[in-house]
């Protein structure tokens, strides 16, 4: 069976920053999938990417998208709207600046309903945990910031998307809320069949909601494979010292040990590893030689050292 998503190659640049230097993805139908790493590592253009939402001073310089076979990046107006109306459902960082201000929450529904009924709005809403009396006749700015994301929820779950990318959708609202906004998305996906691509800071989180993880560092991925395989014994250094730097994955009184030095500013293709001028265990190849996967146990990590370092870096995590 064809994977629902597959991103191969992709090479995006905005002016004479790379965003993204050749990234990889493969997301099945029914998954669930976390893509983490520091801010700048690509997470958000990649997730844009899929969409073909990305702002207009991006470019696409190489690399495919596919979407249930279609290829997202060659596809017309027409036929793009139509893959976003069917097969795509999105929810952004901030719940307000995603929703139409001029339009209440239910008319909105309406449109991506294609019904008037108002019964179906009153469902959808129900289904996120909203009063729909009250929600369906306010506009996005008289909600507070949790309705609203559960209202942008709802938007991007009616139609039942065969892949709903979430980028940090839990951001801006506070602690309360985090969790139960949430457990609405994963519920309303597994109940639909739904592939989830969820970018986010949050290891713990993903490590309890994903059954995969993608890492990315520098525009790339750069380990991908089973959620507890990958946080729990990473195969390249970069997921070993994100792990180790989670503030929400250390016990208490732990000193927590931040990655050191600043994630790469690329201006075009990385010569060698990106992570190598903040890597304890490069070599000198690292620095001039791009590596390829490498297959470790279950997961694929583009490290030169991934298959003798295995040991070493669950001590480090």
């Amino acid at each position: 069976m064809n994977p629902l998503l597959e991103v191969d190659g992709l090479v995006v640049d905005y002016g004479r920053a790379r965003a993204l230097d050749g990234a990889d993805l493969r997301v099945a139908a029914g998954q669930t999938v976390g893509v983490v790493g520091e801010s700048g590592s690509g997470k958000s253009t990649l997730g844009a990417a899929i969409g073909r939402l990305l702002p207009r001073q991006a470019r696409v310089e190489a690399g495919e998208v596919r979407v249930a076979g279609e290829r997202v990046l060659a596809l017309r107006p027409a036929e793009l709207r139509r893959l976003r109306r069917s097969r795509l459902g999105f929810v952004f960082q901030d719940p307000i600046a995603s929703l139409d201000p001029t339009m209440r929450v239910g008319r909105q529904l309406r449109l991506v309903l294609g019904r008037t009924g108002r019964d179906d709005v009153a469902a959808q809403l129900a289904r996120v945990g909203l009063d729909a009396d009250r929600v369906a006749s306010a506009y996005p700015h008289q909600l507070s910031g949790g309705m609203a994301q559960r209202v942008a929820i709802a938007l991007a779950m009616a139609a039942s998307p065969e892949l709903l990318v979430a980028d940090e959708p839990t951001a801006s609202l506070d602690a309360q809320v985090r969790e139960k906004v949430l457990d609405v998305v994963f519920a309303l996906a597994a109940g639909a069949g739904t592939s989830i691509v969820w970018l986010s800071h949050d290891l713990p989180a993903v490590a309890r909601r994903c059954d995969r993880v993608a890492v990315m560092y520098g525009g790339r991925v750069v380990e991908s494979g089973p959620a507890a395989a990958v946080l729990g014994a990473p195969a390249h250094p970069y997921t070993a010292a994100l792990a180790a730097s989670a503030p929400a994955a250390a016990p208490p009184g732990v000193r927590l040990r931040p990655v050191p030095g600043r994630p790469p500013v690329l201006t075009g293709p990385s010569p060698g590893c990106a992570f190598e001028p903040r890597c304890p265990f490069a070599e000198e190849r690292c620095a001039v030689e791009r590596p390829a996967p490498v297959r470790v146990g279950e997961q694929d990590a583009l490290c030169h050292r991934a298959a003798d370092l295995t040991g070493e870096l669950e001590v480090v995590a």
